[in-house]
């Protein structure tokens, strides 16, 4: 697995970790914004009216309302990258990377309104008479490029598995064990039957079931982040100061995080963004096609969606976590192996009264070895004794999770006794399977329960967020699941779209017990592939787009 994980790793290197992958995704942003004279904040107003519905014809061809259509597309993005993907989006960027998935979301209202609109006006009707567009067939029937539309399909049919369905089971399968105890496999089986229940009932049934979840839930998990903003109002100012300050300079080291880059910040914010809102993935349109207002109202509506989801929602979470400070501190964990690495030599990030470091080269070093940047740091191998479950080499530190470990501690992984003998390790990994535990910072969902612990909830607070959590994850994954069999409809026709859903309900049951870093690995590669084929079709329909936009600013 850890193999695995370092292919991943490279793959994302090259795609939403290079240089040119935000640069193509913000700029065709910037670009729309520019070109089409800045829609996000004129047709802003517009976008509620449309939403309410009041301009639907009743016979118009399609099978969902604006609003059902919107609520569904939302269900697709409004999952684990509000809940556990803004966490790790300051776990690994710091604070700073709030600031770069507004950016993100602020042009990718533009991007959605182009893409929607696109993804609507080429839909068309199958034999069983259901409706289908998305990027597909626009790239197909604008472009006359049918191998280009089977290419971003089949793309498409591996990002619904790989970012729509295993990062969402993955993260309520860990907070549902964390928060109630529930086995992780038990969360996966139980939740994996009543995924295919649902999705067997095709968009009219995803559209039901998404238009009640997403705002009652939506207005619980306000209410509760309401709550802790209150009690920690005197930390929000702070908090902005700490998003806006270091913006361009990276995220400096604090408590127990080791600091990120400008480069860190800017990736992971540009990263996590493009996974919260999905503007210029073509996931969206696939949703919005169903819809029965026009391509262009429809269009105007999706401006929204980024709006609600990283502007409000994923704004809103962020501040609960930095206003709570929780993102500093260390927590009693179960160690995964592929967030930890032992080191050679000793280090420390105690702190003085003033709150400086003690050993500030140490933390330089650490920072810069964390960000993969030439550093003074060697990754410990040779063998390690243990003894009573407790480390006895005296030259060695133990990183988990971005952080200095403390307080480990060595169990059998069969009997989760305490271990006595010896370990083998290679470049800082462990070899045999045993249970590692201790202190370290906290992640993803985790990271997001701690916070709203804190405070008037108690541990009722991560109990609130294992609820949101699963609701909106899981409603995620059922949209996902429409995005993936469309596309396969497309390529293999329907026959093709039974075999896809069973095969998604598997993976998204296997997707409970698996590595959570490998899980989020997969899904920065697999989204970064689809949108890339859907990026550049938009710029090429860019004059259409235009004509489109002009023919809605007369009409209004």
């Amino acid at each position: 697995m850890n193999q695995f994980n370092e292919f991943l790793l490279l793959l994302d290197s090259n795609l939403s970790g290079s240089w040119w992958f935000p640069i193509l995704l913000v700029g065709t942003g910037i670009f729309f914004t520019i070109y089409l004279g800045f829609p996000q904040f004129k047709f802003f107003g517009k976008a509620w009216k449309l939403v309410s519905g009041k301009n639907t014809k009743s016979d118009a061809e399609g099978e969902t309302t604006a609003f059902e259509a919107l609520t569904t597309a939302m269900s697709g993005a409004v999952g684990t990258g509000n809940i556990g993907g803004v966490a790790l989006a300051i776990w690994t960027g710091g604070p700073a990377a709030i600031f770069w998935m507004w950016i993100t979301a602020i042009f990718g209202m533009t991007t959605k309104f182009v893409e929607v609109t696109m993804g609507h006006k080429y839909r068309t009707k199958l034999e069983d008479g259901s409706i289908s567009g998305g990027p597909m067939y626009y790239i197909e029937h604008a472009l006359n490029m049918k191998w280009a539309g089977i290419l971003f399909a089949f793309l498409m049919m591996i990002t619904a598995i790989g970012s729509g369905n295993m990062p969402q089971i993955n993260n309520i399968a860990l907070v549902m064990n964390t928060e109630f105890a529930v086995p992780k496999l038990f969360t996966g089986l139980f939740l994996g039957v009543l995924l295919w229940i649902i999705i067997i009932g095709g968009i009219k049934r995803i559209a039901s079931v998404a238009s009640k979840i997403i705002p009652i839930m939506g207005l619980i998990y306000f209410g509760g982040a309401l709550v802790i903003l209150i009690e920690n109002y005197q930390n929000i100012i702070p908090s902005f100061n700490a998003i806006f300050a270091q913006v361009f300079t990276g995220s400096a080291a604090v408590g127990g995080f080791l600091g990120a880059s400008f480069a860190m910040s800017l990736k992971y914010g540009v990263a996590r963004g493009l996974y919260s809102n999905e503007a210029g993935q073509g996931s969206s349109p696939i949703a919005h096609a169903s819809s029965k207002n026009t391509s262009i109202d429809q269009g105007v509506v999706s401006i929204l969606e980024p709006f609600i989801d990283t502007i409000v929602v994923c704004s809103v979470t962020a501040l609960v976590i930095l206003s709570s400070g929780v993102w500093t501190e260390k927590f009693d964990t179960t160690f995964s192996k592929t967030d930890m690495v032992i080191l050679d030599g000793i280090y420390s990030d105690q702190e003085n009264i003033d709150g400086t470091y003690i050993y500030p080269d140490h933390m330089n070093q650490l920072t810069r070895y964390v960000q993969s940047i030439e550093s003074d740091v060697n990754e410990f191998s040779g063998i390690i004794n243990i003894e009573e479950g407790k480390l006895l080499n005296s030259d060695i530190t133990v990183l988990h999770s971005r952080s200095i470990a403390e307080n480990v501690v060595i169990k059998n992984n069969a009997d989760k006794n305490l271990y006595s003998g010896s370990l083998n390790v290679v470049n800082g990994k462990v070899i045999e399977p045993v249970l590692i535990e201790g202190k370290s910072l906290v992640s993803s969902a985790e990271l997001t329960a701690k916070a709203f612990s804190q405070g008037t909830f108690g541990d009722y607070g991560g109990k609130l967020v294992a609820i949101a959590l699963l609701l909106f994850a899981f409603s995620t994954a059922i949209t996902w699941c429409y995005y993936g069999d469309r596309s396969t409809a497309y390529i293999f026709g329907e026959k093709g779209v039974f075999w896809y859903r069973n095969f998604y309900v598997l993976c998204f049951i296997l997707a409970a017990v698996i590595d959570t870093t490998i899980v989020w690995n997969i899904a920065y590669v697999v989204v970064a592939l689809v949108s890339i084929p859907n990026l550049i079709a938009l710029f090429v329909l860019r004059k259409e787009m235009k004509n489109l936009t002009n023919e809605f600013i007369n009409q209004n």
